[in-house]
């Protein structure tokens, strides 16, 4: 029996366009299956201006600006903090909303049943708390062979002893990996590849949220550096043993986290690190957009090669977990008294990542944006050809890859 192309976005399923009220856009298929792109991307003109940074910085040789333009630029620098932080938290209020409507909605969905995954092999990253966690649990539940990658060691054999309890399954390890250091990337993947194990799922899952302007091991703006170019390093690293394991009934598949504040992200290529002006929030908010941005041109290239390996991104919706130790300590108080009702819960925020990695309904369906296990459009920008393989070929620079 043939194989559907991408199904059509089920009722009730998701953070759609409307429910956003945010500008969003399709996309275009790929040029051959499998797999089959989802949904398919829309070429821009080539002449449409990419987003630019609200300021741009002046080498010293610039010319001297007139006072009405310096007060402008005055006026721009200072809402260059507030801006992102403002269009972050109503994003993250949007989703609360949505989250709450969807809770309260009189409905008895049926558990999913997922087939067994014997004899298959995952890496996760940041799989020691959080969503990383319920997501090794339940694939290691399922029968697969789960390896947590992460920066703790203390944590991951914490969380490897806790798994194998719960599950009763052996199938479960730690191996080191840290994402702000692309020499600890490199290790990981020889360490993985002396295993001679095949790989079918890869989940880039680990990330920092909101944290104070620092650099990572390699000089990258930490957002950038760990959420956005660590997995993208991990993933080209390993995408030969990807398409190894990948047969045309059976595709490997390349799961990558984002989140819904992607859809008020500006990508600034000319300032990937942000070095103008230091926003939190717009940093982060940069680095789930380059995620979006980066599984749609990955997903392209592996169409365009006939490789039986599917790329996806997902959004796990607000939940509670501990990346929330760097917003304001208003916001820790409210989420403290209203976390029950308004976040989902760690394991609710895993589901959509399980369900991308094993249902069958996503069998060789690849470059979709997933939200509540349903396909949703991600922002109209991510959709930009042009601006996908610019991102592209930076970050092949940054990381010291090949093109």
């Amino acid at each position: 029996m043939p194989r559907r192309v991408g199904a059509a976005t089920r009722p009730g399923a998701a953070l759609t366009a409307a429910a956003l009220s945010l500008p969003l856009g399709g996309g275009r298929a790929a040029p051959r299956p499998p797999p089959r792109p989802c949904p398919a991307r829309r070429r821009r003109p080539a002449t449409a201006p990419l987003t630019g940074r609200l300021l741009a910085c002046r080498t010293p040789s610039a010319p001297r600006p007139e006072p009405a333009a310096a007060g402008r630029e005055a006026a721009m620098s200072l809402l260059s903090a507030p801006v992102p932080l403002l269009r972050v938290y109503w994003i993250g209020l949007l989703v609360i909303l949505h989250q709450l409507r969807h809770r309260l909605l009189p409905r008895c969905p049926p558990t999913p049943v997922f087939p067994t995954q014997n004899g298959k092999v995952a890496i996760v990253t940041g799989g020691a708390k959080g969503i990383g966690y319920q997501t090794v649990k339940h694939l290691a539940r399922l029968g697969m062979h789960v390896i947590i990658a992460g920066n703790s060691e203390s944590e991951g054999q914490e969380a490897v002893r806790k798994i194998q309890e719960e599950t009763s399954s052996g199938k479960v390890e730690f191996l080191y990996c840290d994402l702000a250091s692309m020499k600890s990337i490199r290790q990981f993947v020889q360490r993985f590849r002396a295993k001679n194990c095949p790989l079918h799922v890869l989940v880039n899952n680990a990330g920092v949220m909101l944290v104070p302007e620092r650099k990572t091991e390699d000089g990258f703006e930490e957002h950038f550096g760990l959420n956005y170019l660590g997995h993208f390093l991990l993933t080209n690293l390993l995408l030969d043993k990807l398409r190894q394991s990948g047969t045309h009934s059976h595709n490997a598949r390349i799961i990558t986290v984002s989140s819904a504040t992607h859809y008020v992200g500006k990508l600034h290529l000319s300032d990937l690190q942000s070095r103008c002006s230091y926003s939190p929030h717009g940093a982060y908010a940069q680095s789930k957009l380059a995620l979006v941005l980066f599984t749609y041109q990955l997903q392209h290239l592996l169409a365009a090669n006939g490789s039986h390996v599917t790329a996806n991104v997902v959004d796990p919706g607000v939940v509670n977990t501990e990346l929330y130790k760097h917003v304001f300590w208003v916001v820790k108080v409210a989420k403290w008294m209203t976390a029950w009702l308004f976040f989902k819960t760690p394991e609710e925020g895993a589901s959509t990542t399980i369900y991308a990695a094993v249902s069958p309904e996503m069998e060789g369906v690849g470059g979709c944006y997933l939200y509540n296990e349903e396909r949703t459009k991600s922002a109209d920008v991510a959709y930009d050809e042009e601006l996908q393989r610019r991102l592209w070929t930076e970050s092949c620079k940054m990381v010291g890859i090949s093109d």
